[in-house]
């Protein structure tokens, strides 16, 4: 077992009382950022309802609250974001709407439940491309739900 000696602080602080650290602050819109991408609900939703954040806002990512939560798989925190009032059909700086990045990234869950909602089917972006355009042929699911839709 190892023991430590303290030292009394003033004999080795010869420079006088010790400056407190500094601290880092970001703001609003970065930390609402980060709890989305972590599925962080709770803080996510005392964002939303002490008005830190706007939910329309596209951010320096390029993208805005929904499309983020969409990235992040996380259907809770998309049904969170739509409960407080985000656009499903809001489109990112790339004219991506949440269904876009649903069907991109492989997510048929997300995508069911924006669709449920009235999310558009035939939403083109900037590089003319339909949410189903974007579906990998591996994606069987989302591939059966765009069927019954009679998209593919």
């Amino acid at each position: 077992m190892k023991y430590y000696y303290q030292y009394p602080v003033s004999q080795y602080n010869t420079a006088g009382p010790v400056k407190p650290a500094r601290t880092v602050h970001f703001p609003n819109d970065i930390v609402f950022q980060d709890h989305i991408r972590q599925g962080d609900l709770e803080q996510v939703g005392r964002f939303i309802r002490a008005r830190k954040v706007t939910l329309d806002t596209i951010y320096l990512s390029g993208m805005a609250a929904l499309h983020e939560a969409v990235l992040s798989g996380n259907l809770e925190c998309v049904k969170l974001l739509v409960k407080y009032g985000a656009d499903i059909h809001q489109k990112d700086e790339n004219g991506w709407t949440p269904l876009h990045m649903a069907c991109s990234d492989g997510y048929p869950h997300i995508a069911r439940y924006l669709i449920s909602l009235g999310a558009k089917v035939d939403a083109v972006n900037e590089g003319g491309e339909k949410p189903a355009d974007l579906i990998d042929p591996d994606s069987k699911e989302l591939i059966t739900l765009f069927k019954g839709l009679g998209v593919v």
